[in-house]
């Protein structure tokens, strides 16, 4: 049987506290989305100036990024290098902005974060990932 790394709720709300504090620290509004292995949504905290729609698509970002078993970002970048069939693929959100939380190269989880532009969106996620280690 296989053993594998999951997040636990002091994960999430760990992730959602460092993404927020990277956001509010350069004066952004966002959603963060945090979501099992599974794109199951385990944390969702929309701050007072981001956007209602973030909502759905920090979710989506998230769920894509376990999917796709990597950076929501590097789907975005196939699609903007020519390989549009991924247009069509059935992930309602391949911009950047999706970053998996890696455990010994396992997905345990992910992030999702959407209101701004699409590099900031993945620093906000990388700050929300690094301060679970």
């Amino acid at each position: 049987m296989k053993t594998k790394p999951a997040l636990t709720l002091t994960d999430v709300n760990a992730i959602l506290d460092a993404a927020q504090q990277e956001a509010e620290a350069n004066g952004w509004g966002v959603t963060i989305a945090v979501a099992d292995d599974g794109g199951h949504l385990l944390g969702l905290r929309r701050m007072d100036s981001a956007p209602p729609f973030s909502a759905e698509v920090a979710a989506q970002k998230a769920r894509n990024a376990a999917i796709g078993r990597r950076e929501t970002q590097a789907f975005e970048e196939m699609i903007n290098g020519g390989r549009t069939a991924f247009v069509t693929a059935p992930m309602q959100s391949l911009l950047a902005g999706g970053v998996p939380v890696l455990v010994d190269g396992e997905v345990a989880g992910t992030v999702g974060i959407s209101g701004v532009k699409p590099d900031q969106d993945v620093q906000i996620a990388r700050a929300g990932v690094a301060a679970i280690g």
